[in-house]
């Protein structure tokens, strides 16, 4: 029967592009997938590499951070070895905050009204107080169909349809995995199943589940009248606007705490469309595209949790709630490291599995 050195549960961006680390470093890797690759929380995901102190929780700073500064490189390795596009833009982000709101931390400067007229005329309201951020986005969908191919192209292996129930231990140590339908065997296992990571079992010990949750995001994507009618991520209380350069326009985004339902709520579509024709009334010739919801993956602490596991050869990379998108680079770098033996880069003990 085939072994491999790693076996990943889950086959999002950031499984994937652990996968792609693991197999530059020389390791044979299978990733296994309950559903189809990058259909979860990467595919509803918006997409906005937001690295900013006054909005990341501390503990969090130092890897949002060089994660961002990562993503240049990562999104074009990336494009070179799939032959695709991220779609990774860097026009920035105008933030408008609430109107009871002082001016909020770390923003890089108050636009003024004349600003507006020139870079973003489809705004309505011109005169609200905005400030700019210098600020990414990437196309998750693109990146995660992108780290799929450059993973297959690399060889690394793939089980889709198919859930891991179990971990499996031999002399208290990983052996491999159970599915619903079959084994597989490997020395090591990550866990990178997001919202569901916490339904795996580990040896049948009664061992504690990692304690994530599904949060809840509904969003809808507009086409555009035009490809630049807007060119900046917005971002008010109400809603975020996030462009694409094929003229698709994403508007999201609610956080909800309703368990595994991704049903979509049509009131809760309306709103988030209200909200958006509100901030750019040209967008009433734009036509709805599609609407979904996502279950991006919470934590107690709305922190990830990141390593090795108290059971030789079980890791944890999941919790990544709204930074799944950002944290890939460095999720991806760190684990790696982790897996290896090697001291990761950054400290990774606020992220430890054992502090739960």
């Amino acid at each position: 029967m085939k072994t491999w050195d790693v076996i990943i549960i889950g086959g999002g961006t950031i499984g994937l592009s652990l996968a792609i680390a693991l197999h530059k470093r020389g390791a044979s890797v299978l990733v296994v997938e309950r559903g189809e690759p990058g259909r979860e929380a990467s595919h509803a995901a918006g997409g906005m590499l937001v690295d900013n102190f006054a909005e990341t929780p501390a503990p969090l700073e130092p890897l949002a951070t060089a994660s961002a500064r990562m993503y240049p490189e990562f999104a074009h390795e990336l494009e070179i070895e799939s032959g695709m596009k991220v779609d990774l833009r860097d026009q920035g982000t105008i933030v408008f905050p609430g109107l009871d709101a002082a001016t909020p931390i770390g923003l890089t400067f108050a636009i003024p009204s004349e600003w507006f007229e020139k870079n973003e005329p489809a705004l309505a309201d011109r005169q609200r107080p905005g400030f700019y951020r210098k600020e990414r986005s990437v196309d998750p969908r693109a990146l995660t169909t992108a780290a799929l191919k450059a993973a297959k192209k690399r060889g690394v292996d793939f089980s889709s349809g198919d859930a891991v129930t179990a971990v499996n231990l031999s002399d208290r140590q990983v052996s491999g995995v159970t599915t619903s339908k079959t084994s597989f065997l490997a020395s090591k296992v990550v866990n990178c199943a997001g919202a569901w990571s916490g339904q795996i079992t580990c040896g049948g010990i009664g061992a504690p589940p990692f304690p994530t949750r599904p949060v809840k995001g509904q969003m809808l994507s507009l086409v555009m009248p035009h490809r630049e009618l807007l060119r900046h991520v917005i971002r008010s209380p109400e809603v975020y606007l996030i462009p694409r350069s094929d003229g698709r326009l994403l508007v999201g985004a609610t956080v909800e705490e309703a368990g595994f339902d991704k049903r979509t709520d049509p009131a809760t579509i309306q709103r988030l469309h209200q909200a958006a024709l509100k901030l750019v009334p040209r967008l009433k010739d734009a036509r709805i595209l599609e609407d979904w919801a996502g279950l991006r993956p919470g934590t107690p602490d709305d922190l990830p949790i990141l390593g090795p596991t108290a059971t030789p050869g079980y890791y944890v990379a999941t919790g990544h709630f709204r930074d799944g998108i950002l944290l890939t680079p460095i999720t991806a770098q760190v684990m790696a490291d982790v897996i290896e033996g090697r001291q990761p880069p950054h400290d990774l003990t606020p992220f430890s599995p054992s502090r739960f």
